[in-house]
């Protein structure tokens, strides 16, 4: 299920014939991902995927998933929700751990990969109140997921936007324009 640009649910795999990649957007979390996805989406006409709220509407909340069964359990349904949205035609965002399977980041070798970043002041600022289970260590174990993680990031991304100072708008107008000459090639 995803979201159209009007919000409404749909269901799109894309034709191999004749469908255009996903765009699709990595990075940790407070990086902006769904916020911006849902923008660039709007402003493409395409639908917006989460890969999160996939695994959530199958699955359960996933701060229960981790506490309930464990991340491995988790990373194994993440990879199984993963696999199946970057089937679909739109734009997609993946949770801040799925580039840790090798199998998802050979998935993403072909398609157009934005890394969105964020200095960590303004991730703290944004995780406030926040249920998710990576992040209940705070800034400190953000800032150490997303440095073990960089390497990860930046083998699959085409280009880097960094969602610290500008606003949502501007960025997504630079991203969508950056991806519409990437899908248009």
């Amino acid at each position: 299920m995803t979201d159209s640009p009007g919000g409404a649910p749909t269901e799109q795999e894309a034709d191999p014939a004749t469908a255009r990649p996903p765009l699709v957007l990595i990075g940790p979390m407070a990086s902006g991902k769904t916020t911006l996805g849902r923008v660039v989406a709007r402003l493409m006409d395409l639908p917006f995927i989460d890969s999160d709220h996939e695994i959530e509407r199958e699955h359960g909340p996933i701060p229960e998933l981790f506490e309930t069964f464990g991340e491995t359990h988790f990373r194994r349904l993440e990879r199984a929700a993963v696999g199946r949205v970057l089937r679909l035609h739109g734009v997609v965002s993946l949770g801040g751990g799925a580039i840790l399977d090798a199998d998802t980041r050979a998935d993403l070798a072909e398609l157009p990969v934005v890394f969105l970043t964020v200095q960590p002041d303004v991730a703290a600022h944004r995780m406030q109140n926040t249920t998710r289970p990576l992040a209940r260590g705070g800034i400190d174990a953000w800032t150490a997921l997303f440095h073990d993680r960089l390497a990860l990031y930046r083998e699959v991304a085409d280009v880097t936007f960094d969602t610290s100072i500008r606003d949502t708008r501007s960025i997504g107008h630079d991203l969508a324009r950056w991806a519409t000459e990437q899908l248009t090639r």
